[in-house]
């Protein structure tokens, strides 16, 4: 499966992509993000084919495949045709402005709250924002996902997801078990609205100042509790009604 940001080079140097406002017009026409960034789609797009033909020189077997996440600075090579350039194409797409690729899209520096962070004591503020994040998690009804996926689906909103939720989930889940699983993607979810300057229906900034302190959220259907460190110790637990 490709993954944001894709692009093919040829082996006269060309690079082949979408940018913002193809984009917005594949989007017009219906097609995601997994769409847009698969290689055989962007090949098929530029005119390069999927054959043998001695004939046909724009085969698609010919080109270098690469993918980029700009928000964890990672560089894959997928496939590698005739010329192997990828030390320039990694050079380039280093350089690149997303703005002109996602123009919603915030770089900015990206991290996983238990192993970036460490806080030494649950502030006031803190308990103050798990209260806001849960009554605004309530409001959402429970789909944060929905609300955020909505507007960002066209983007790259699975890469930030893929970035952090392995890690983060383990950790958690072997802190308390399976049936936060829900309010922890929801977490993700709402930080990942951070990296996009859109105006959402809801205010996820509590979820978001709370990741960025160095806490994960996490809701069991009663308590709510703040996660932190390596192995996601519970250090506040909060209870309605308390």
């Amino acid at each position: 499966m490709c993954n944001f940001f894709s692009f093919v080079t040829d082996n006269n140097g060309n690079k082949y992509y979408f940018d913002w406002k193809q984009r917005k017009e594949h989007m017009a026409d219906g097609k995601d993000s997994s769409e847009l960034d698969s290689h055989s789609y962007i090949a098929e797009f530029y005119g390069f084919e999927d054959t043998n033909s001695p004939f046909n020189k724009k085969q698609e077997k010919y080109l270098n495949k690469y993918e980029y996440n700009p928000l964890t600075k990672e560089f894959t090579k997928d496939y590698i045709g005739k010329f192997d350039d990828s030390k320039e194409a990694e050079e380039w797409v280093k350089s690149v402005d997303f703005k002109t690729i996602i123009k919603p899209l915030i770089i900015k520096p990206f991290f996983n709250p238990l192993t970036d962070r460490n806080p030494k004591t649950v502030t006031k503020k803190d308990k103050e924002l798990l209260e806001q994040w849960a009554s605004v998690r309530a409001s959402v009804g429970y789909s944060v996902w929905d609300s955020v996926w909505d507007s960002v689906r066209n983007s790259l909103g699975s890469s930030v997801w893929d970035s952090v939720w392995n890690s983060v989930w383990a950790s958690v889940r072997a802190s308390v078990g399976n049936n936060v699983r829900d309010s922890v993607g929801d977490s993700i979810w709402a930080y990942t609205s951070s990296h996009f300057d859109i105006e959402f229906d809801y205010d996820f900034s509590p979820v978001v100042k709370l990741w960025e302190r160095g806490y994960v959220p996490s809701f069991d259907g009663k308590a709510w509790r703040l996660h932190k460190g390596p192995d996601a110790k519970i250090v506040y637990t909060w209870e309605k009604g308390e």
